[in-house]
């Protein structure tokens, strides 16, 4: 069974999941994760664009997902909280090895052609 590779996006969204429960936020979902991207990448991010890529990677095993509990300040309603798998961390460590080999020994050509 061939592996599926993580798009870039996809790479960001598990990411940012990282790092916000890295920062202590329990129940990490949608629009702290789109703050996060927009924040270390200063580029803007759509938060339905963030919500498919949660469903892909749920779908790929890479996230689990659940209904948290419901919010006063958004009139009882219940957010979408998100978790990486160890297969999501997985993956992530082999998407990035992937790219630093196809890196390596470029930097010195690259500097060249400036």
């Amino acid at each position: 069974m061939p592996r599926e590779s993580l798009g870039e996006f996809e790479q960001l969204v598990l990411l940012a999941i990282l790092h916000l429960a890295a920062a202590g936020v329990d129940d990490v979902y949608g629009v702290p994760i789109v703050d996060e991207i927009e924040q270390r990448t200063a580029r803007s991010v759509s938060r339905v664009a963030v919500y498919i890529a949660l469903r892909r990677l749920e779908q790929k095993g890479l996230v689990n997902t659940w209904m948290g509990d419901p919010v006063a300040e958004r009139g009882g309603k219940s957010r979408l909280c998100v978790k990486v798998t160890r297969s999501g961390v997985k993956a992530l460590r082999e998407s990035r090895r992937t790219v630093e080999q196809m890196w390596r020994g470029l930097d010195p050509r690259l500097e060249k052609n400036r």
